[in-house]
C-alpha cells in the first residue's frame, strides 16, 4: 500500500495524461530540449534540472515577482521561487537596479568596498552576531564553517540530523539507519569513508542527541531549526533549546543553518526562538538572487578563529593555504545587491506580507485534505508550508521519508504545471513573496481541488 493511500495504477494513468498535454503544450520547450542534448549532459546545464516531473525540461524565458513565462509563451505562478533563492521574488526592482548600477564599476576585484562594511553592520543587527564573513554559496559558509569548528575545538567529528540538508558539503552526506550511521544513498564518485568523522541521529530525539555528544568528539552540531528538504519537519517544542543547552554541557559548537528557514521571519528561527548559536549560515535569497552566502560567529568564536589561523599560519611560515576562500567570494556584485536586498528587499513588510498568505494557503491545504478524506497532513513554517501523505506531520527525517509517495507528487506537480502553477519539485512545499497575492494562492487551493477531484475519480483509485 502507497503512503498516500492513492494507487499506482490510477497515478500512473493520470500521469500519463499530464504527460501527453504537457508535450502538446510546450513545441518550443521540447525543441530546446531536443538541442539541449548535443551540448549539454542530460540537456541541462546542471543534471537535477532534468528531474522535475515534466517529460522533458520547462525553459523559461523570463521571470518577475511571483512570475514567470516559458519560451511557449505561458504564464506561471511561482511558489517555488527558486528553492528560496529568489524567496522575495523574481528580480525585485532594488536588485535589478543594484545591479546594473554595479555592472560598470566592477564585478570583483578581490579587495572590499563600502558595501561590504554596511552589510556587515546590517548582518549584526539583524542576526545579533557580531562578526561575518561572505561567501559564494551556502554549501561554502557550512564548509568554511565546519572547517572553523574543527580547528577552535581540536575535535573532529561532525554531528547532523538524519535526512538534513546543507548543500554539498561532503560531511553531511549521511544517514541513521538501525541507529547506526551510513552513507547517503545515490552518492556519486564517494572515495572515503563519510562516517569515520560524521554522525547521524535521528531528528527530535534528545536522548540520541545527548548519547551522541557524550561521546565527547563532536566538533559540531550542524543543524536547520527545522528540516525542510526532506519533508518538512518541525522541531518539537524546547527541542532546539535542548541543542543549544547540551552542546554547550559537552563542549560541541552549535552551527544554525538558516538556509531555508529564513522564510519565518526576518531574523529567522535564531532571532524567533533566541537560540544564540556559534555560528550562523544564510544563503540563497541573502542577495536577492544573485549567488551569495554568509556566516556570522559570536565573539568568543573570533577570538578562538584568530588563535587558531595564527598557529596554522606559524606552521607553514606564512605561506599556508587556510582551505577556505574562492575568487568569488564576498565580490563586489554580490555585496552591492545583499545590500540593497537587506535595505529595500528583505524587509519587516515583506514578511508581513508573505506569512499572512501562507497561512491561507496552509489552511486551504487542510481543508482539501478533509474534504476529500485524505490521510494526508499539513506541514507549516513562516512563509512555507507543504502537504505530505502522512496522517499526522513527521517528527524524524525516516518519517518524512515514509510519507513520500514520488510518483504521486510528480504526478501532481505536472498537472498544477499543466495549468499554470509551480511549486517546489521533490516534495509538496510552497513559498509565498512579497509579489504572491490572495487571489495566487486560492488559484493553487483550486487547482489543487481540481487535480485531486479528477485522480480520485479515476476506477480503482482510492488504496
Amino acid at each position: 500500500m502507497t503512503a498516500s493511500g492513492i494507487s499506482p495504477s490510477a497515478v500512473e494513468t493520470f500521469a500519463a495524461r499530464e504527460r501527453e498535454l504537457f508535450l502538446a503544450r510546450n513545441p518550443k520547450s521540447v525543441a530546446l530540449a531536443e538541442r539541449a542534448r548535443n551540448s549539454l549532459y542530460a540537456g541541462v546545464p546542471m543534471h537535477w534540472m532534468a528531474d522535475w516531473s515534466t517529460p522533458c525540461p520547462l525553459f523559461v524565458e523570463r521571470a518577475k515577482g511571483a512570475r514567470f513565462y516559458d519560451v511557449d509563451g505561458h504564464e506561471y505562478i511561482d511558489f517555488c521561487l527558486g528553492d528560496t533563492g529568489t524567496m522575495f521574488g523574481h528580480s525585485p526592482d532594488p536588485i535589478a537596479k543594484a545591479i546594473a548600477e554595479q555592472a560598470g564599476n566592477g564585478l570583483t576585484t578581490m579587495l572590499p568596498g563600502e558595501d561590504a562594511v554596511v552589510c556587515g553592520e546590517l548582518l549584526a543587527a539583524r542576526f545579533g552576531l557580531p562578526f561575518w564573513q561572505v561567501t559564494a554559496t551556502a554549501t561554502d559558509s557550512n564548509r568554511y564553517v565546519l572547517r572553523w569548528a574543527r580547528a577552535v575545538t581540536g575535535r573532529k567529528t561532525l554531528l547532523v540530523f538524519d535526512g538534513c540538508y546543507h548543500g554539498t558539503v561532503d560531511d553531511v552526506m549521511v544517514r541513521c539507519r538501525d541507529g547506526e550511521t551510513v552513507h547517503r544513498s545515490g552518492l556519486v564518485g564517494q572515495a572515503y569513508d563519510l562516517t569515520q568523522y560524521s554522525r547521524s541521529i535521528p531528528f527530535n530525539d534528545v536522548e540520541a542527541l545527548e548519547a551522541a555528544l557524550a561521546q565527547g568528539d563532536v566538533c559540531a552540531l550542524l543543524c536547520e531549526p527545522a528540516m525542510t528538504n526532506i519533508g518538512m519537519v518541525l522541531p518539537d517544542p524546547g527541542f532546539m533549546q535542548k541543542c543549544r543547552e547540551l552542546t554547550r554541557k559537552y563542549g560541541s559548537l552549535l552551527i544554525i543553518d538558516e538556509t531555508h528557514t529564513i522564510s519565518t521571519n526576518i531574523g529567522g528561527c535564531t532571532q524567533l526562538w533566541n537560540l544564540d548559536p556559534d555560528f550562523f549560515v544564510v544563503g540563497k535569497p541573502i542577495a536577492g538572487g544573485v549567488p551569495c552566502g554568509i556566516f556570522g560567529c559570536s565573539a568568543e568564536m573570533a577570538e578562538k578563529m584568530l588563535a587558531s589561523r595564527k598557529q596554522a599560519q606559524e606552521d607553514s611560515h606564512g605561506h599556508g593555504h587556510s582551505g577556505m576562500g574562492t575568487t568569488l567570494s564576498a565580490n563586489a556584485l554580490a555585496m552591492h545587491c545583499m545590500r540593497a536586498n537587506l535595505e529595500q528587499v528583505m524587509t519587516q513588510a515583506a514578511y508581513d506580507h508573505m506569512l499572512p498568505l501562507a497561512k491561507r494557503l496552509a489552511d486551504g491545504f487542510r481543508g482539501l485534505i478533509a474534504k476529500h478524506d485524505l490521510k494526508w497532513s499539513v506541514t507549516e513554517l513562516g512563509a512555507r508550508s507543504e502537504f505530505q501523505f502522512c496522517p499526522v506531520s513527521p517528527r524524524t527525517g525516516a518519517e518524512a521519508e515514509a510519507a513520500f509517495h514520488d510518483e504521486l507528487q510528480m504526478a501532481i506537480h505536472l498537472y498544477l504545471i499543466n495549468r499554470g502553477i509551480l511549486i517546489t519539485p521533490f516534495h509538496n512545499m510552497t513559498l509565498c513573496c512579497p509579489s504572491t497575492t490572495a487571489e495566487d494562492v486560492d488559484k493553487l487551493i483550486s487547482m489543487l481541488d481540481q487535480a485531486i477531484t479528477e485522480l480520485l475519480a479515476i476506477p480503482g483509485a482510492r488504496e
